[in-house]
């Protein structure tokens, strides 16, 4: 994820009230530390799906890529719905 990524999510949440906010002094150290939290909870994204396709393995069914990955996919649809 790039820096205009999260910055762009920040003003879709809210985070910044609008472009302009990124011109105070204080941004600057926000942007940062959202750089931080994004990297964190993009760690434990790819544990989680990783974890996902252990599951194919564990059930001795070999790695089918696309099951795999609709199953990562249904894991984000639950999670948007809020049952992570």
């Amino acid at each position: 994820m790039t820096r205009e990524d999260i910055i762009r999510i920040a003003l879709d949440v809210g985070i910044f009230a609008s472009r302009d906010w990124l011109d105070a002094p204080f941004a600057e150290d926000i942007i940062i530390d959202l750089e931080r939290f994004a990297g964190f909870v993009a760690a434990e994204e790819r544990e989680a799906c990783a974890k996902v396709c252990d599951t194919f393995q564990e059930r001795n069914v070999g790695m089918q890529p696309a099951e795999c990955a609709g199953a990562i996919r249904a894991r984000g649809e639950a999670s948007i719905k809020g049952n992570t």
